[in-house]
């Protein structure tokens, strides 16, 4: 069985792949794509002829390669959604789009996904971001001798680096229109054009893409083009952020503080409870980069005994959660002064944009938009 749909969600590809979808395609979705999806099906009927029973009941019960998730820490079921998805998407060669906020680790979910492609080529990774035209060209179509003043030798792009690898292109959100053109040709044609050349190249690269922007947003504007968006993402996953990972919070926080202890020779802390209680009411607007961070720099000044509050500057630096001195919270903000907070935080976060606002927060636009309403009237 193939799913053929519109919808672009972890949730309902998993839910397929568990009821014996095959592969699971969004539309508008190209013959090839489709005709890929066909032949994969077909040949997985022929090895599976010998057996009575079909597909299995439950195809995606367990993970069939963690070891491919070892540089992962989770025992979040949402995480876990991921890897199966990740497991049945990895050996196709089309591109995957990674959403998800700053520090939830993108690019460690792409390496689990060129590592389970058995690609010969190697990953390489490049951030896009700030890259103007002619350094993204040159970084990943490379130039022939003569391109420009200076260009003496021929220097290969990263495309070429990565043939029949993966390129992984972080922060493509923030990728100029002009460049957007070039990254649209590579992916329909599989060609490209290194600076100076007048002769096309082929390539097998297999494109990665990550961003922490809303694409459509960004499309709505004017800045981002939407045939990008459908080339870019025909398989599509976006990662949870800490604060909805919080029972990976103890995991992450052990190992972490682990890692610094030995890195800076000093002893190995024990992490009381009521410091993890303390900590999950903390955004954690940078998610696990953040933490990793935080903690680090408590364990360079941390010197015996329970790890305690005041070595995490970071935890104390978030107006909306009062930590006194005692660790015990005495004080607590009101709901309005609470709402008022989560609302401006989210609006921070998504840069004005309302309607990514309200997905962080759970609620619709209108709800959203109701909200501020509301909260700015109680206030004339």
């Amino acid at each position: 069985m193939i799913v053929l749909t519109g919808a672009i969600e972890v949730d309902t590809a998993v839910q397929c792949m568990k009821i014996g979808a095959l592969d699971y395609v969004v539309k508008p979705v190209e013959e090839e794509r489709l005709l890929a999806a066909v032949n994969q099906a077909l040949d997985y009927e022929t090895l599976s002829a010998g057996d009575k029973n079909g597909l299995p009941k439950d195809l995606f019960a367990q993970i069939k390669n963690p070891e491919a998730f070892r540089h992962i820490i989770t025992q979040d079921k949402k995480m876990h959604s991921i890897f199966h998805y990740v497991e049945a998407v990895a050996p196709s060669s089309q591109p995957v789009l990674i959403f998800g906020e700053t520090g939830v680790g993108k690019e460690l979910v792409g390496q689990s996904i060129h590592a389970l492609s058995q690609r010969k080529g190697k990953l390489v990774v490049v951030n896009v971001a700030g890259l103007d035209d002619n350094v993204f060209s040159d970084t990943l179509f490379g130039h022939v001798p003569g391109a420009f003043t200076g260009a003496d030798k021929a220097r290969p792009g990263l495309i070429e680096q990565a043939a029949a690898g993966t390129l992984f292109l972080d922060e493509i959100g923030d990728l100029s229109l002009t460049s957007q053109v070039k990254l649209l040709r590579l992916l329909q044609e599989g060609e490209y054009l290194p600076l100076g050349s007048d002769a096309t190249r082929k390539t097998d690269v297999r494109i990665i893409a990550s961003t922490n922007l809303d694409l459509w947003a960004l499309e709505k504007k004017g800045v981002f083009r939407k045939d990008l968006i459908y080339r870019l993402s025909t398989h599509t996953l976006t990662l949870p952020p800490l604060r909805e990972r919080l029972l990976d919070l103890p995991l992450l926080l052990d190992r972490f503080a682990c890692q610094a202890a030995i890195e800076l020779d000093k002893p190995i802390p024990d992490i009381p409870k009521t410091l993890i209680e303390q900590m999950e009411t903390y955004p954690f607007k940078g998610n696990i980069r953040e933490l990793r961070s935080m903690v680090h720099d408590a364990i360079s000044r941390y010197k015996k005994g329970p790890i305690t509050l005041d070595l995490f500057k970071g935890l104390r630096a978030d107006p909306s959660v009062n930590y006194p001195e005692d660790e015990t919270m005495t004080t607590l903000p009101t709901l309005k002064e609470a709402s008022m907070g989560l609302v401006e935080k989210a609006l921070k976060q998504t840069r004005g944009n309302q309607s990514a606002a309200a997905r962080i927060l759970g609620i619709s636009q209108q709800a959203l938009s109701k909200r501020i309403q509301k909260l700015k009237s109680e206030d004339n």
